[in-house]
């Protein structure tokens, strides 16, 4: 319904950084859970990194210490700083916005590709 919106998607060199956002402006309430998800060509889509809306942050094993997930409630955006990049982490990424902590409902952003060359 466009009322997640990525950006900062591209082509970056193996050992290189990108920075995702996604705005979430036109949510009328607060994510329970804002995340990134990435799929990657034959893969299924997978956690990267999410924060609640009190602050807590899950990162996948394979990211963490890497990708550093900033959420700001106020500007109603997440942040994904990915550092260190391999061409492993090529994938198309994927902005959540999880409802509530009690059902699973979720808007889903349209995805921005990532391309990591060796």
């Amino acid at each position: 319904q466009g009322r997640l919106v990525e950006s900062g998607g591209g082509l970056v060199q193996t050992g290189g950084s990108v920075r995702l956002s996604c705005e979430a402006s036109g949510m009328r309430f607060n994510c329970y859970l804002m995340g990134w998800y990435r799929q990657a060509p034959g893969k299924q889509r997978e956690l990267v990194a999410s924060v609640t809306s009190g602050g807590t942050t899950n990162y996948a094993d394979s990211v963490e210490g890497r990708f550093t997930a900033s959420r700001d409630n106020n500007k109603k955006t997440l942040d994904l700083q990915m550092n260190a990049l391999t061409p492993d982490d090529t994938a198309i990424y994927y902005c959540k916005c999880r409802f509530t902590q009690w059902r699973a409902d979720s808007d889903w952003g349209q995805g921005t590709q990532v391309t990591v060359s060796s």
